[in-house]
This record gives structure tokens, C-alpha cells and sequence, in this order.
């Protein structure tokens, strides 16, 4: 079975460094993730950050728990880091997160996914039925909860 990719793009009104960290504490998975996915990190706090840093956590898909560990394998502070799954429901999965900055002074965070599912056919199957939609669904609502913590201030109301 050949290796889908997911690619999500977003600006957000938010200075980079800002942005990077918040993404790189661990500890702010579970507000990034569904809650349909029932996301529990296992990892004794504190958490772990940077290159070599392992995760463990739990979800649940279509009722079924599933333990997943994570791999921090690049960590370029401010710049992008890269976490793969090395045990969980994927044969692959290598997830590329970049961050640049946009002149406005946010920045354009972008998100590139390598997964695949093992099984063979079976794997195929899934992957058309469910994994792609699954995917893209959990990506639109981190969208949706990354623009309303980083959406911007209120401009300021002048007396009448």
C-alpha cells in the first residue's frame, strides 16, 4: 500500500515564537485533539520537549483504545520539528511541523503528515472508507480551536 500525505496550512495573527512554543509543549496535545478521539497522554508530567523526547498517550477510534508512542526525532527550536509514531495503528506516521514567519508579524504554521496503514488490502480498505476523512477531520478541528487561541485582540473602542 503506497504512503498517503496530508498537508494543512495555517496563518495565524500570532508572532512565531509564540506559536512554536505552544506547539512544542506536549502538555497542550489534549486541547489540539478532538474529543471524540478521547486523547490522554500516559507520559508522567513534566513532559519531556525536544529532539529524542518520548510521548505515550491513548485514544480511542470508532470505540476501540489504542496506545500510541511518539518520537520527537527533529526539534529546531522556533523553526519546525517532526514527531513519528513508534508503536500505534500505523505502519507510518511522520508528522512535519513548520512555522514561518509571515510579514503582518504572525505566522504560517504548516503541517505535512506521511502515514500509512499496514494490512495490505485491508489497510487500503480502511484508509479509503475511514483514515482519510478521519484525518482531515481532526486536522479542520485543530484548525478551528488554533484560530479562536490565537485569533487576535479586539481593537480598542473609542468614546463617542
Amino acid at each position: 500500500m503506497r504512503e498517503e500525505v496530508f498537508i494543512a496550512v495555517q496563518d495565524l495573527p500570532t508572532p512565531r515564537r509564540e506559536v512554536f512554543a505552544f506547539f512544542s509543549d506536549p502538555a497542550n496535545l489534549e486541547a489540539l485533539t478532538p474529543p471524540w478521539l478521547n486523547f490522554e497522554v500516559l507520559t508522567p508530567r513534566p513532559l519531556p520537549q525536544g529532539e529524542g523526547a518520548l510521548f505515550d498517550y491513548r485514544i480511542r477510534v470508532r470505540g476501540l483504545p489504542i496506545r500510541w508512542r511518539t518520537l520527537i526525532e527533529t526539534f529546531i527550536p522556533g523553526e519546525r520539528f517532526v514527531d513519528r509514531q513508534i508503536a500505534g495503528p500505523y505502519a507510518i506516521w511522520h508528522h512535519t511541523h513548520r512555522f514561518e514567519d509571515l510579514p503582518d508579524g504572525g505566522t504560517r504554521m504548516t503541517d505535512q503528515v506521511r502515514y500509512r496503514v499496514g494490512w495490505g488490502f485491508i489497510g487500503h480498505l480502511v484508509t479509503a472508507l475511514w483514515v482519510r476523512k478521519d484525518v482531515a477531520k481532526i486536522f479542520a478541528y485543530r484548525k478551528q480551536v488554533l484560530a479562536e487561541r490565537f485569533k487576535p485582540a479586539p481593537a480598542p473602542r473609542t468614546a463617542p
